[in-house]
């Protein structure tokens, strides 16, 4: 199937999961996951109604960027993000999803300044405090949200998570739920950050359904837009 056909069979699940959960599909930003994809390929997903394009590694997304082909779109990171990457970033994405420790948060911060800018960030979330993946524990969260009003070059904009790999989409339901929790409880003890908290990113191609009836209002969708995705070449 085409790209755009794709793209309107998960525009109109995004819809309907809204409207079944009591909201609105104005509230839910589809990230179009652009990993591995030429830079036709993503023409082509703008071209079919795409507004935000999804990057997970830096050297994809800097060749991206200087062809121009994310042009008409906004682009966020949403992959593993290295410190010594974070320089390469500034000025080129919206927001980075995938802000995983105080150590990336202040590299962030500190390379934000340096080009002038206030950068928006989500923290992720290891709501499975699985010591093999990224992310702050949930003790950790409210540290680093506070730590962000210290910060005058990242602006908090919200969580995300990668919940643990699970058999049925419904299974994650209760990892979705906890975030949001853990968004609101967080945002009650923000002062005057907590207007700025508005974004939940969580949900992927498999269970993105089940994510917007639990509160999301960023899905990141890759496989269900662009199909399986190429091999992957050596990192930058």
């Amino acid at each position: 199937m085409s790209i755009s056909t794709n793209l309107a069979h998960v525009v109109e699940n995004i819809r309907r999961a809204a409207w079944e959960a009591g909201r609105t599909p104005e509230e839910i930003t589809l990230v179009a996951a652009t990993k591995t994809q030429s830079d036709d390929v993503i023409r082509q997903a703008i071209a079919a109604g795409v507004t935000v394009c999804g990057e997970n590694r830096v050297q994809e997304l800097l060749s991206h960027w200087e062809t121009g082909a994310y042009e008409g779109a906004q682009v966020h990171f949403i992959g593993h993000l290295q410190t010594n990457k974070v320089k390469y970033l500034m000025g080129k994405v919206d927001l980075i999803h995938s802000v995983s420790s105080q150590k990336l948060l202040l590299e962030i911060d500190k390379q934000a300044g340096k080009a002038g800018l206030v950068q928006d960030i989500l923290l992720e979330v290891n709501l499975a405090q699985e010591p093999s993946k990224s992310g702050f524990f949930l003790p950790e969260v409210l540290p680093a949200a506070q730590l962000c009003t210290q910060l005058s070059h990242v602006r908090l904009r919200g969580l995300m998570c990668i919940p643990p790999a699970v058999q049925e989409p419904s299974e994650n339901l209760p990892f979705f739920h906890k975030l949001k929790a853990l968004a609101v409880d967080i945002k009650g003890k923000m002062g005057d950050n907590k207007t700025d908290m508005t974004i939940l990113s969580m949900g992927m191609s498999n269970d993105y359904p089940a994510a917007i009836a639990a509160g999301a209002t960023h899905v990141r969708v890759g496989t269900a837009i662009f199909g399986p995705r190429a091999p992957i070449s050596n990192s930058f």
